[in-house]
């Protein structure tokens, strides 16, 4: 009589080659790392927001659930009120700046002239530069009593240059300049210059990048059909670029619109509540006042708004890509 043998198990070294050679396994267990870190750093902090601007959390305290009490009370404040509309116009002021002199200096160093790489490079310093390093430097330079600025200014009232001195004198006199962060007409504008200037070379260089992209030939078909520079910009520049410029604004949108650093630093959101924007009042609101509840539904406000910026980006690309 004949036994039957049956094959031993696999051990589990084995199981686990197996699973591994499976593509769709394998890709999971790599994944798993970031993953992990994703809910850990990501995922967990925005629940947790979530769940607090639901509350009437103070520091100190566990809070209760109050539903949107705390979104109502947003909603009824004047100064929030006020930093969401400034927020929708740095934004937008700064992103149009950017996007036109961005292209305007990448139109430039796209040209073939000497020292071109280093001028390049040095364009790139203002981004390259900590945010907190050079926004104190812009301070010192807005300073009322010791800015460069006003040093200028004063020197163009002494000297009684054409008109513009005139009006300097007639305006400021000899001991005041312009309080360019003081002054509730003209902080929003200084605000806007220091972000314009550090977000420029990001423009440049990623247009510029585009730009290189852009076959030569195109331009030798537009000249030979007398094509003006104007009309090679319009009909051959921006619709070979316009992929790259959306994804650089819609960058510069999201970035922009959660701005905190260079307006703390400057502002802190003043004069009289005109630079608060949406991140300065959150962090007020959280940090200053304590209130983490209304600090963590104002914080959650941007969210639909920069949601629906890159849903639309995501939805352009794809439309541009099908086409």
């Amino acid at each position: 009589m004949q036994t039957q043998q049956t094959a031993p198990a696999p051990s589990l070294k084995e199981r686990l080659v197996t699973a591994l050679e499976d593509q769709r396994i394998l890709g999971y267990v790599l994944m798993a790392p970031a993953l992990l870190l994703i809910l850990i750093f990501i995922a967990y902090p925005f629940v947790l927001g979530v769940w607090m601007s639901l509350t009437d959390k103070i520091v100190g305290t566990s809070g209760t659930f109050i539903g949107l009490g705390n979104y109502e009370k947003l909603f009824a404040s004047d100064i929030f009120l006020t930093a969401a509309w400034n927020t929708v116009f740095f934004t937008t002021v700064a992103t149009i700046f950017k996007a036109v002199l961005g292209m305007w200096l990448a139109v430039l160093l796209n040209r073939r002239f000497r020292f071109a790489n280093i001028t390049r490079a040095t364009v790139l310093l203002p981004f390259i530069v900590p945010t907190v390093l050079s926004t104190l430097a812009w301070l010192w330079m807005f300073d009322a009593t010791f800015s460069v600025f006003n040093w200028t200014l004063r020197w163009l009232w002494q000297m009684e240059i054409g008109i513009f001195g005139l009006v300097l004198k007639e305006n400021w006199g000899f001991f005041r300049g312009p309080l360019w962060l003081g002054d509730p007409s003209l902080a929003m504008a200084s605000v806007i210059l220091v972000n314009v200037w550090r977000g420029l070379p990001f423009f440049a260089i990623s247009f510029l990048a585009g730009l290189q992209t852009i076959p030569p030939d195109l331009y030798d078909a537009a000249d030979i059909d007398g094509a003006s520079g104007w009309k090679k910009f319009w009909h051959v520049t921006l619709p070979l670029i316009k992929p790259v410029a959306i994804v650089v604004i819609v960058f510069s949108i999201v970035v922009t619109f959660a701005d905190f650093q260079l307006v703390y630093i400057l502002t802190r959101g003043g004069p009289n509540n005109e630079t608060h924007l949406l991140a300065t009042l959150a962090y007020q609101l959280g940090m200053g006042s304590g209130n983490i509840g209304q600090g963590a539904a104002t914080a959650l406000f941007m969210l639909p708004i920069l949601a629906f910026v890159i849903i639309f980006q995501l939805w352009y690309l794809r439309r541009e890509g099908v086409r």
